[in-house]
């Protein structure tokens, strides 16, 4: 299977974000739609534009410039006090969306992420309509635009989403950064600050295309390692993953958003089988054993239940959550057709921490004067999640996929 990254990007998202705020609080005006910025102090003109309006671009007015530098640009600007505590709560908003759409997400900034789509692209016609549906949805059901780039690179996926603007998608495979990017100027790689993009313009390097095929020696010798970070980027090579980064709350888990509702059984376990995997993945990265998991079912008609269990003994094995999920599963649906389905597991404790152990965790017929081991075939799913868990951090998180999550086998519904 392919891989298949997205990068997901709110676009002007403190000024969207603001301008949403203020019309719920019964502005008249957009500012989204008017010369306007955010940033610094509207009375004493100070600070750094910190977003603007496409308006506001439009006068030349620059993100980081000083605010008094845009006014003399455009006197009529308006300027917007930052709400970071609005801006954090619609940035959760986004990413519990996010991960109810794929788990595999890696959130860089408060508006910005990459999302792993490589295990759920199967459910799609196409990533590119995959990415065109989030879109959408994020427009509809939040009220602002993001830019979607799709690659098999994270660093082609992020430049991707940085072409034409706003609420688009774009791509950006390693096949096309010939033509998509090398064209470019330097100034539009990813990570060639302004002392770089004049290093490089001493050297007359001024297109992408230019930094792809200069000796990585010169490079070096004027910008040391970061110009070989620079040429790598320029000839799109990057091996990092997406990572996920394990949540710090009283219950780590995830849901999905089906891209259609589900009335198969087998098809509804493929999905809590993958949300197994990445909620046992998640425990392990945070160094905790689930001691409850629950199961949430949303049906088409958006009505929700949940059922929970408690767990013989606490674990953050796959096996142990997903098969916790399909006994739950089994016993919460009632053959409505589902629209979502998600697991959360609670009751974390450290592994470090004294496990009561089940009746089925002693040796048949004895009592030991010690506590016995954990059972041996408990030992061995957690050998296994682990070898799996060092393979994918050294050779990327879909260097091992479950053989049921590949293909979808023929489903009895007619």
């Amino acid at each position: 299977m392919d891989t298949v990254i997205f990068h997901i990007d709110v676009n002007s998202a403190y000024l969207s974000w603001s301008a949403l705020k203020r019309l719920e609080d019964g502005d008249d005006v957009d500012l989204r739609l008017i010369p306007s910025i955010v940033g610094g102090d509207m009375q004493k003109r100070h600070g750094v534009v910190l977003a603007k309006s496409i308006p506001a671009k439009k006068y030349g007015i620059l993100t980081g410039e000083p605010i008094v530098n845009a006014f003399r640009k455009c006197p009529s600007l308006v300027s917007e006090k930052p709400d970071h505590a609005l801006y954090h709560k619609r940035s959760r908003e986004l990413m519990e969306f996010l991960s109810s759409v794929c788990p595999e997400i890696e959130q860089l900034s408060v508006d910005e992420c990459f999302m792993d789509f490589t295990p759920i692209q199967k459910q799609f016609s196409s990533p590119e309509a995959a990415a065109t549906e989030i879109k959408n949805r994020i427009r509809d059901s939040f009220g602002f635009t993001v830019n979607i780039g799709i690659s098999n690179k994270k660093v082609l996926a992020k430049m991707a989403s940085d072409f034409k603007k706003p609420d688009l998608v774009h791509t950006l495979y390693s096949h096309e950064i010939r033509e998509k990017m090398w064209p470019l100027p330097v100034s539009s790689l990813y990570m060639c600050g302004k002392s770089s993009v004049q290093a490089l313009l001493n050297l007359e390097i001024r297109t992408i295309g230019d930094l792809a095929k200069t000796d990585k020696n010169i490079l070096y010798s004027h910008l040391k390692s970061h110009g070989l970070l620079l040429w790598e980027y320029a000839n799109g090579i990057d091996d990092s993953t997406v990572c996920s980064t394990p949540s710090e709350a009283k219950g780590i888990g995830n849901s999905t958003t089906l891209p259609k509702d589900v009335t198969d059984r087998e098809e509804a376990l493929r999905c809590l089988l993958l949300l197994s995997d990445s909620v046992a993945k998640r425990l392990r990265e945070a160094g905790q054993l689930a001691g409850m998991i629950s199961v949430e079912i949303k049906y088409s008609n958006f009505r929700n239940v949940s059922h929970q269990m408690m767990l013989a003994s606490p674990s953050n094995t796959s096996g142990v959550i997903y098969e916790t999920s399909c006994r739950l599963f089994d016993e919460l649906w009632n053959k409505e057709p589902i629209r979502l389905l998600g697991i959360r597991s609670s009751k974390l404790t450290n592994p470090s921490q004294p496990v009561q152990l089940s009746l089925f965790d002693l040796p048949l017929g004895e009592f030991p004067s010690t506590p016995p081991s954990i059972s041996p075939s408990q030992e061995k799913l957690e050998v296994l999640d682990k070898s799996l868990d060092q393979i994918r951090h050294k050779y990327g998180s879909n260097a091992v996929i479950r053989g049921s999550l590949l293909s979808r086998p023929p489903s009895s519904q007619q």
